[in-house]
């Protein structure tokens, strides 16, 4: 897709997004000590629920729910901070809904489902016709409204959104058998041999988490599945699978719907659930024509406008020149004799003179002291770095000290540097 939706308006004016925001992503490690992974820093100046928001306002759904749960308070900040453009008196809202034991006093949010079905009540006071279900921890440019058309063309019970992958990459997800009309015939959980689409079976369908139903159909099926006390109250596990064998389930291809504006080679959607994944993609935004596209006027990703300076690069000597190549550097940032490549700093990075970074995301304030070399390092908000600190050129010295993945992404907090040896 090519362009912002045109026909689609009047049935996303009827529609509602709901975000589930509350899971701790814990294969991020300590990046979701404090926060929840949909509040996450990305691409220099974003949170990375702020794709899954953008991507409903740009599609035109003006009213969204957001469930959050886990450490939700940077989440809950950033949501009243950054979105909080909303008009009432248009009927626009983003509510928060925080796990609030409204069920039962011992009772949060049992699963992606569960977290529905306590929020019942509120769903039924926006007076729409569809829900869109979404989590809000997947980096991509969907319009959803193109989704929601092919639900109502179909008449299915639940269209759910997939993605084409390589047959044999589709073990980790939830994986979509359909015929030849895209009816969803049997949902596989992480099967060892992903079944293939029809006509291409070398590639499999994987589930993106994005679910559209008619709002009554929704709340007749999570009130069954609230009364079964064998379930796990989960889309995935229990939902999706019950309308495959009892209803109408249709699948939704994300290249149908993915929002390109030329430059990208294919279809961009990520899960940065990882250290590396996420400082893979983070990374990637540095090339020369990257593929994804943050720079579209025509599908923007709203987020937080803080106010800040713009960027500064100080001192011209030689050994001392302040400079980034192939890289993106935030407002706020002050890169002082320091030597920047194929980096990426959120607002507010200090980099002082004589230090070295490349491969480099450092999150929002983060302080590069003097004569340091930083190679394929993650920097959690607000880490200073000490003089001459070395890290990314000996691996073994560096699992001594930070959280070094399996891809040799080397994280760094402010807790791992105060435990250094003075």
């Amino acid at each position: 897709m090519n362009a912002v939706s045109g026909g689609t308006g009047s049935l996303t004016r009827q529609a509602m997004a709901f975000v589930l925001a509350g899971g701790r992503g814990s294969r991020l490690e300590e990046l979701t000590d404090r926060r929840a992974k949909p509040a996450v820093y990305f691409g220099g100046k974003s949170r990375i629920i702020d794709f899954a928001l953008s991507n409903a306002v740009n599609s035109g759904i003006r009213r969204i729910g957001v469930a959050t749960q886990y450490k939700a308070h940077s989440l809950i900040r950033h949501l009243q901070r950054g979105w909080s453009f909303f008009q009432a008196e248009r009927n626009e809202m983003l509510d928060v809904l925080p796990a609030s034991q409204r069920v039962d006093e011992r009772q949060w949010y049992l699963g992606t489902a569960d977290a529905v079905t306590q929020n019942i009540d509120i769903i039924e006071s926006y007076g729409v016709n569809y829900i869109i279900v979404l989590a809000g921890d997947h980096i991509y440019k969907m319009d959803y409204g193109i989704m929601l058309a092919q639900h109502v063309d179909t008449g299915a019970d639940v269209t759910v959104g997939c993605i084409e992958v390589p047959r044999m990459e589709a073990t980790g997800f939830g994986v979509m058998h359909v015929d030849a009309q895209g009816q969803i015939i049997e949902f596989v959980e992480k099967p060892a041999d992903p079944p293939g689409i029809p006509g291409d079976p070398d590639n499999a369908l994987a589930s993106m988490g994005i679910y559209v139903f008619e709002t009554n159909f929704l709340i007749d099926l999570l009130r069954k599945d609230a009364a079964d006390p064998n379930s796990d109250h989960d889309f995935g596990k229990n939902l999706i699978p019950y309308v495959v064998e009892n209803g109408k389930a249709v699948a939704h291809r994300f290249s149908e719907s993915c929002v390109m504006t030329g430059s990208e080679p294919r279809p961009y959607w990520r899960d940065v659930g990882t250290v590396d994944s996420f400082w893979r993609a983070n990374i990637d935004l540095t090339d020369f024509e990257p593929e994804l596209d943050i720079y579209s006027r025509d599908w923007p990703i709203w987020t937080y406008g803080e106010v800040t300076p713009p960027a500064k690069f100080i001192h011209d000597e030689e050994g001392r020149r302040g400079s980034a190549v192939s890289s993106m550097v935030s407002g706020g940032c002050i890169v002082s004799g320091s030597n920047v490549l194929q980096s990426l700093l959120f607002t507010g990075v200090h980099c002082h003179s004589y230090s070295q970074l490349e491969g480099v995301v450092a999150l929002p304030h983060s302080i590069i002291n003097r004569n340091a070399r930083l190679t394929n390092v993650v920097l959690d908000r607000g880490v200073v770095i000490p003089e001459g600190l070395v890290v990314g050129e000996d691996p073994e010295a560096d699992a001594g000290r930070f959280r070094v993945s399996k891809g040799g992404t080397t994280l760094i907090t402010q807790e791992m540097i105060d435990a250094l040896e003075p």
